[in-house]
C-alpha cells in the first residue's frame, strides 16, 4: 500500500508542527492523547508507547494504514492551522499546507476497501479479519491473503449454519456459495436488473474458484517460494472484502 514515506513525514513533524527539545509543537502529553479521537475519529493511545510526544507520534503514523494516515493529516491541519501562532515554525506555510491536503487525498484514493465487521459471524471469522488487519496495517499483506482466505470460508459456513443449509464435510468455499445461490431466501430476489446482478454473482463464483489455488500455491499459508507481488495481495484482499460487504448486506436478519 501507498503509505506515507519518511520525507512526507518528517515534513509534517519538522515543517509543519514543528519541534522544540524533543517535544511536538504545543503537545502536551494529555493533549496528545486526546487529539486522535478527537481530531482524527482514531482510536490510539499514545500512552501505549515510550518517548517523546514526537517520538510517539512518529511511531503511531507510520504503523497506521493509509487510511489512518490521512485522517491523521487531517487532523494535523485541523489542530495546527495556519493562523496557529503558538510554536508555529517558519516553514508552516499555505504552499505545505496545500501539499499536506494533497497528501491526505492520495492517501485516501490508495486506501484500500475497509474491513468488513460481519453481523452473521463466528469465532474464527473474526479472528482471521483482525489477524489479517494487522497483517496488512504491517505491510504483508501477502499474509493477509491466508486470514481473508479463512474469513471468507468461515462466514459462508456460518451463514450456512444460521439458515439450517446442509452441506457436505468440508466443504470448500465455492459449494458453499453454490448452495448459498440456490437455497438462501435473500439471494433468490435480486431486484432490478437482476439478470446482470446475477451474472455477478456468477463471477464471484469465478473469483472464489481462483482464491483456493492463489492461498495454497502463491501465499503464505504454505512454504511456497512464488508469492503474490504485493498489489496482487491488495487485489484478492479487496476482492474478498468486497464480496463479504455484499453478503453480509444481504443476508443481515430484519430488525424485529
Amino acid at each position: 500500500m501507498a503509505g506515507l514515506t519518511n520525507p512526507e513525514i518528517a515534513k509534517i513533524v519538522d515543517r509543519y508542527i514543528g519541534v522544540s527539545d524533543g517535544y511536538l509543537g504545543n503537545f502536551t502529553y494529555p493533549s496528545h492523547a486526546d487529539f486522535y479521537p478527537e481530531y482524527c475519529e482514531l482510536d490510539i493511545d499514545p500512552n501505549k508507547y515510550e518517548g517523546t510526544t514526537r517520538k510517539r507520534f512518529i511511531t503511531i503514523i507510520k504503523s497506521s494504514s493509509p487510511h489512518d494516515q490521512a485522517k491523521i493529516v487531517r487532523g494535523v491541519l485541523e489542530r495546527f492551522p495556519l493562523d496557529h501562532q503558538y510554536a508555529r515554525p517558519e516553514t508552516r506555510i499555505k504552499e505545505l499546507y496545500e501539499e499536506l491536503l494533497n497528501i491526505a487525498q492520495r492517501l485516501e484514493d490508495t486506501s484500500p476497501i475497509l474491513s468488513p465487521e460481519p453481523q452473521i459471524s463466528s469465532a474464527v471469522v473474526e479472528c482471521a479479519i483482525a489477524d489479517g488487519e494487522l497483517l496488512i496495517q504491517a505491510g504483508n499483506a501477502v499474509s493477509g491473503v491466508d486470514r481473508i482466505h479463512t474469513a471468507l470460508h468461515g462466514y459462508l459456513i456460518a451463514v450456512c449454519d444460521a439458515e439450517g443449509i446442509a452441506y457436505n464435510k468440508d466443504p470448500n468455499m465455492t459449494a458453499l456459495f453454490k448452495l448459498l445461490r440456490c437455497h438462501h431466501p435473500k439471494l433468490q430476489n435480486l431486484g432490478t436488473r437482476s439478470n446482470e446482478i446475477e451474472k455477478i454473482l456468477m463471477s464471484f463464483a469465478t473469483i472464489l474458484d481462483s482464491l483456493n489455488p492463489i492461498r495454497n500455491k502463491a501465499s503464505v499459508a504454505h512454504p511456497n517460494g512464488d508469492l503474490l507481488n504485493e498489489a496482487e495481495a491488495m487485489l484478492v484482499i479487496n476482492v474478498v472484502r468486497t464480496v463479504l460487504h455484499y453478503l453480509d448486506s444481504k443476508f443481515v436478519p430484519n430488525p424485529s
